[in-house]
């Protein structure tokens, strides 16, 4: 028995310093590991990218479309989904690659051109996510392919410039909106996205917070429109002829399709099926409504009576406001939020662009621009710290004086990027192809003038 036993120990013994040497290894090997894909967070994001895909088409499309007059209808639609496809192209050729591409602190590299780069691991047959920012000191660890974010990022591309559209409806050359689109999205949108979400930006770098694209998108968009709409000019007939959108319905239906289409775009923010999605979508919800009685109850009390263009105008402002704030917040802010832009965005929409004598056809500026500001400082007021917390501001239960400082920064370089930016490139579109539709094209509409159809 005694010789078994010893048999036994000899080996054992001798195999413990191997085994203990696998065992230190394991640790290493697991932090050199790629990270691996989850496949809820996966199947979440992919829900979200056509949940924001469906804001544009057909929420936007529809959105806008029921707001101009009837002449103008096909136009409007058309403008929204060729401004998909356009985008979609440039996102892939470049656009991505400026946004997320690692680069420096103001632009990314051309690393991911052509997105050539996606194919890599599924061809050596490795299925894992990536890692955002390389280099950066606070990278963030994807749990989903590259593809899956890339694609998720690019409907955020898309539906930025179709909101700027807003701004000049009825009156744009559909040429002129196909080179402006390409341009823009380029020198004006790419640059902000990197600044504001990749690791490397400048401004992610202040601490500044935009949890869902306040900044990048709303702010982005509507003084992107402002400006087109002073560079332009106002619409033949504007403040005398009779310009009341044709249907409404259509505006309900697609302001209905944003709204639940914005879960993908907050909640999908959160970047995986967790609890910062959940809270994020609870405050969509609650900002969304209260903007919506907020915008109602004040023009109930202004005009005695309240409109349907007025609730669903009010609820859009919501849902702008609360994009920065979506994941930042608990819901008494998000509520808060909510009821100061359906009030806030009403009086700009109704009262300063007619004071100012700006024509911003479907009120681009008026809700996207001003909503985008009012939720991107509220940020500053409302974020709960254990949501909300940076690096560079690590400290608050709610909100805090930096953070608000650091909201105001960001929200001045974003105007002032996309004013002199959009400016330049209205400029090189005009010389170029011209920007405006002849007289007797806007007053014939330009379903027929450019389009060749019309509605029965």
């Amino acid at each position: 028995m005694t010789r078994i036993v010893g048999a036994v120990r000899a080996p054992v013994l001798a195999a413990l310093p191997v085994f203990a040497g696998l065992c230190a290894a394991t640790p290493a090997l697991a932090a050199d590991a790629p990270p691996a894909i989850d496949s809820g967070d996966t199947a979440w994001m992919l829900v979200s990218t056509a949940l924001v895909l469906m804001m544009t088409i057909p929420g936007l499309a529809l959105f806008y479309a029921g707001m101009v007059r009837k002449k103008n209808v096909l136009a409007t639609v058309m403008q929204s989904f060729t401004i998909c496809c356009i985008t979609t192209l440039v996102w892939m050729i470049a656009g991505y690659s400026l946004a997320f591409g690692t680069g420096n602190a103001w632009i990314g590299d051309l690393s991911h051109a052509m997105l050539a780069d996606l194919g890599a691991h599924i061809a050596k047959g490795v299925d894992i996510a990536f890692t955002l920012g390389e280099g950066s000191p606070n990278p963030t660890v994807m749990t989903i392919p590259q593809s899956v974010y890339m694609a998720y990022q690019m409907t955020f591309a898309i539906i930025t410039p179709a909101l700027i559209a807003g701004a000049f409806a009825d009156r744009m050359k559909f040429s002129a909106l196909c080179a402006f689109t390409v341009l823009w999205s380029l020198v004006v949108y790419a640059p902000i996205a990197h600044w504001v979400w990749s690791p490397l930006g400048w401004v992610a770098a202040l601490g500044a917070i935009d949890f869902a694209g306040g900044t990048v998108v709303h702010i982005n968009a509507g003084v992107a429109g402002l400006v087109c709409a002073l560079v332009i000019g106002k619409r033949r007939g504007y403040g005398h002829d009779d310009l009341s959108p044709f249907n409404l319905t259509y505006a309900v239906i697609g302001a209905s399709l944003l709204w639940v289409g914005w879960f993908g775009f907050n909640a999908g923010s959160a970047l995986g099926a967790n609890g910062r999605a959940g809270m994020a979508m609870v405050s969509t919800q609650v900002a969304t409504a209260a903007a919506g009685l907020g915008w109602m109850a004040v023009e109930w009390w202004r005009t005695g009576k309240p409109t349907v263009l007025g609730i669903i105008s009010g609820a859009v402002g919501g849902l702008v406001a609360i994009t920065p704030a979506a994941g930042f917040v608990l819901p008494g802010g998000a509520l808060v939020i909510g009821l100061a832009a359906g009030i806030v965005c009403f009086f700009t929409a109704t009262t300063l662009k007619h004071k100012l004598g700006y024509d911003d056809s479907l009120d681009a500026f008026g809700v996207h621009g001003i909503g985008g500001i009012l939720g991107a400082l509220l940020t500053g007021v409302f974020a709960y710290g254990p949501l909300s917390a940076t690096d560079a501001n690590p400290t608050g239960v709610v909100g805090s004086a930096h953070q608000l400082l650091v909201q105001a920064e960001a929200v001045g370089v974003t105007i002032v990027w996309c004013t002199a930016l959009t400016y330049v490139v209205l400029k090189v579109v005009d010389v170029t192809i011209g920007l405006r539709v002849t007289v007797d094209q806007e007053i014939e509409g330009l379903d027929m003038s450019l389009h060749g159809e019309q509605i029965n």
